[in-house]
């Protein structure tokens, strides 16, 4: 009986790392794209 709710908490655990992994590559992308973006306007732009 005790086996289940590990089990659940172990899928749980896996579930919110993938969503930190998900989350920390989302906003690394969203930074490089902040600052990626401007740069490439300021460089055509001139």
């Amino acid at each position: 009986m005790q086996e289940s709710p590990k089990k659940s908490k172990t899928s749980a655990g896996k579930l919110i790392k993938r969503f930190g992994f998900l989350g920390f590559m989302f906003f690394l992308v969203k930074g490089l794209l902040w600052l990626i973006i401007p740069a490439v306007i300021a460089y055509f732009s001139c």
